[in-house]
């Protein structure tokens, strides 16, 4: 591989790992907070029934951004292989905790008196405490932040071992089926791992089943939606090496991970 096409592979590597990191750990601090799916739709509640409970799509903030993660790993995943999500994933791991840690130690700060005083009012006049409001907002279980980050790992080395199998089968053809289905079978064990660790004992086993499958629904039709969009990531990829490149680079790199399985 000449210099010029190794800087740009690399730079390539930079930008997608950018982009993964940064909507991971935003995807962790936004997470706290619960919308709703229909009513951001316009629509009415689901009450889908689940096991007995009845659900609606009251989702995590962290699943708006997910799916930029999604279609990253999956071109991070088809141009630099096993060695390169994995890299990725365990980097992002650590940054999360590291993230969390710091929140933890800013949350133990004392408060200064004329920080809270200056901001005590809402815009309707009604006091409230600051501190209290950023503990409340940055401040997550124990529990919920290890199932997540065990989730996000479990989940990741899935998708690229489930990736790397459909393309010894498909070879360089339908892009769609390694991506998607990748991200299906990470997604749904995703979404079991983190809710069995952070409310098991807290919830029960089936309502634990009925949260995830109604996560999963979301997911799964995400996933779906974005497929195009992956082909789009390939077409700018194509623009940025050259499209002889890059099909170059990812049949080395779909060499290398076959090693690896």
């Amino acid at each position: 591989m000449d210099l010029a096409l190794n800087q740009k592979k690399n730079r390539l590597f930079i930008i997608l790992s950018g982009i993964f990191l940064t909507n991971a750990i935003v995807a962790e601090m936004i997470g706290v907070k619960i919308f709703s799916g229909e009513g951001t739709l316009g629509l009415q509640p689901a009450h889908l029934n689940m096991f007995g409970f009845e659900m609606d799509f009251n989702l995590t903030a962290g699943a708006v951004i997910w799916p930029v993660v999604f279609i990253t790993s999956d071109l991070i995943n088809e141009y630099f292989g096993k060695p390169g999500v994995k890299r990725i994933s365990y980097l992002t791991a650590g940054l999360i905790a590291y993230a969390f840690v710091v929140i933890f130690i800013t949350m133990k700060l004392p408060p200064a008196q004329w920080w809270q005083d200056a901001n005590n009012k809402d815009l309707a006049g009604n006091y409230f405490n600051m501190d209290f409001a950023f503990n409340k907002i940055f401040g997550q279980g124990q529990r919920i932040i290890i199932g997540s980050l065990a989730a996000f790992l479990l989940g990741q080395l899935v998708d690229v071992f489930v990736f790397h199998k459909m393309r010894k089968l498909t070879g360089n053809k339908m892009l769609w089926l390694r991506a998607t289905g990748s991200t299906l079978v990470s997604q749904f064990i995703d979404s079991f791992v983190v809710l069995f660790i952070a409310f098991y004992g807290t919830f029960s086993n089936t309502q634990i089943m009925a949260i995830g499958f109604t996560n999963y629904i979301y997911k799964f039709c995400v996933a779906i939606l974005l497929t195009p969009l992956i082909y789009f990531g390939h077409y700018l990829i194509n623009q940025f090496l050259g499209k002889e490149n890059a099909e170059k680079i990812a049949e080395e790199s779909a060499s290398e991970s076959n090693s690896f399985l």
